[in-house]
């Protein structure tokens, strides 16, 4: 999914200091994709004072969207630099397309994950048969060694593992010997966990990862603290078990996390780099070689089979990108 926002906000990304023995509830902000019809998102990563989950720099929860009042989901072709996209529906398919050739659905319950490497260029459109969309999209920031790699896509559908009172499906790195075969470029988890009601379950986890937790629906405690629909639970490294504790609807939710990052990174608009340049750079070439048609095999390349204008970059800001202290 694109970054819409007219006027994305400069953030320049640094490794936070934990929240040492403490649940972190991070609230959402709503975020419109578009006109007065168009589907709304509720974003919880990045936010000023925390903008990473190991690698996971994104966070955008939306739906359940009727479509006929909401008009889907419509996101022109458009550019990533730097990071992996992780679709994940609840509800409804989306039908994803890039510059690579791929073109695929995306189902509830089936990870597409799309690596930019260098630069991609993708469209996603829900299709005419879904009347309700639900789901979230995620992105991981690509460590320096690997960011200018070449582009790539995978689908998966993972199993659901029974443990306790929930049911897992781990679609990123592994969890309770659950191992996705996605490719991952630093040691992260992502995993859909549905938790019967009253449940109450001892997960294991990696002590060494910092973890988010969304809540979807239902009702949701983590280590004691009660997490609101639509939040992201944040727990520091040190840990190696999550407490989870369902209310009477159960509940169901997401469980991001992965080692600190421990790099700096400036994300802007679709593009994540490394300096003021960097940036710049990308979107020239986006809009001179894709929205000014001058160049197809260009970093980005065309996405084959969309049906209208590849979606123009916002103006960049009018102070140089750079770290704040």
């Amino acid at each position: 999914m694109s970054n819409l926002e007219k006027e994305p906000p400069e953030l320049v990304i640094d490794t936070e200091p934990p929240v040492v023995g403490a649940v972190e509830i991070l609230e959402p902000r709503d975020v419109p994709l578009g006109g007065p019809r168009a589907m709304g998102v509720r974003r919880t990563l990045p936010q000023r004072h925390r903008s990473l989950i190991g690698a996971w720099c994104f966070v955008d929860h939306y739906g359940p969207d009727v479509v006929t009042e909401r008009g889907g989901m419509v996101v022109p072709p458009h550019p990533h630099t730097g990071l992996q996209t992780v679709s994940w529906l609840f509800a409804g398919e989306i039908d994803h397309r890039d510059s690579i050739g791929s073109h695929a659905p995306v189902r509830p319950g089936e990870l597409n994950l799309m690596t930019a490497g260098g630069g991609i260029a993708h469209s996603e459109v829900s299709t005419p048969a879904t009347t309700v969309l639900h789901g979230a999209q995620l992105w991981l920031a690509l460590p320096d060694a690997a960011r200018h790699g070449s582009p790539a896509f995978e689908h998966y559908a993972p199993p659901a593992v029974a443990f306790d009172a929930a049911t897992v499906r781990v679609f990123l790195g592994s969890l309770l010997g659950s191992v996705s075969p996605a490719t991952a470029f630093s040691p992260i988890v992502g995993a859909q966990i549905d938790l019967e009601p009253f449940a109450t379950v001892e997960l294991p986890v990696d002590a060494g990862f910092e973890h988010g937790v969304l809540l979807d629906a239902g009702s949701l405690g983590v280590d004691g603290d009660d997490v609101p629909i639509a939040h992201l639970a944040y727990r520091e490294p040190g840990a190696s078990v999550l407490r989870l504790e369902a209310g009477p609807e159960g509940a169901r939710l997401l469980l991001i996390g992965g080692t600190p990052f421990g790099e700096s990174i400036i994300m802007w608009w679709n593009f994540i780099g490394r300096t003021h340049e960097e940036i710049v750079g990308f979107r020239t070439e986006w809009q001179t070689d894709v929205v000014g048609g001058a160049d197809d095999d260009g970093r980005f390349g065309r996405v084959a089979g969309y049906d209208g204008r590849p979606l123009p970059a916002p103006e960049l800001p009018g102070v140089r990108l750079k770290p704040r202290g």
